[in-house]
């Protein structure tokens, strides 16, 4: 019972299929803790910048100034500017070709910001699928080389006389490190994926709402240039 049994012995004294196996472990979990840092920042960017439109947005600024700053600063805008933007520029669009009939205005207006706020969500939920993959696969590639290298410490086994714990501990143990690796890959991507898609949930909930209360201004416009005969 004197073997070294510390995590860098076991990793070095492993098979090579199962020491491949923690190296794409490793490699996954590397990757996900990069995604999981890219996602963070940038959802805290789009919540940044959400908020400083809705911000202009209700501060009383006419929606023609409004529209003419998002199409100057379009590379830097956000998912509600833009959403706002494709909204303004197909209903200026349509007033340009003289239609007239509220419904015509609004229908193209909403169906236009539907089809950004697609494009936005699209943009906003990269990377998430790739967190539930490594958070669903990373425990069953570690239990695979779990299961590889006992079947591989048994066959070492075969050839012995006697057989006692000591000789036996140490590859399970080694095998058992991989189920260990796949853990810690796993439990970061389930934990971050969980609260991404609460954000980014809460996201699209504000991003609809501000769609709703844009269009109810569309509609006020239109119904208040009928009204006046323009």
């Amino acid at each position: 019972m004197n073997q070294d049994l510390s995590i860098l012995h076991m990793v070095l004294n492993a098979s090579l299929v199962v020491q491949l196996v923690m190296l794409l472990l490793i490699l996954i979990s590397v990757s996900s803790w990069a995604a999981i840092f890219r996602k963070l920042f940038a959802l805290k960017r789009v919540k940044a910048l959400n908020d400083t439109f809705e911000r202009e947005f209700w501060s009383g600024t006419s929606l023609n100034d409004l529209f003419a700053a998002a199409a100057k600063n379009a590379r830097l805008s956000g998912p509600m500017e833009r959403i706002f933007a494709s909204g303004m520029r197909e209903y200026q669009k349509l007033r340009e070709r003289r239609i007239t009939d509220a419904s015509t205005l609004m229908d193209g207006a909403r169906r236009a910001m539907r089809a950004s706020f697609q494009r936005e969500m699209d943009v906003v939920e990269i990377n998430l699928s790739f967190l539930a993959s490594v958070g669903s696969v990373s425990p069953y590639v570690g239990l695979f080389g779990t299961v590889w290298g006992i079947m591989h410490s048994f066959n070492g086994l075969a050839s012995l006389q006697q057989v006692t714990l000591a000789t036996v501990a140490p590859g399970i143990a080694e095998a058992l490190v991989s189920t260990a690796i796949g853990l810690f890959a796993a439990i970061p991507a389930v934990v971050a994926y969980n609260r991404f898609a609460r954000e980014i949930d809460r996201i699209a909930i504000t991003l609809e709402t501000f769609i709703e209360e844009f269009s109810n201004i569309l509609q006020r416009n239109v119904g208040a240039q009928s009204a006046s005969g323009q």
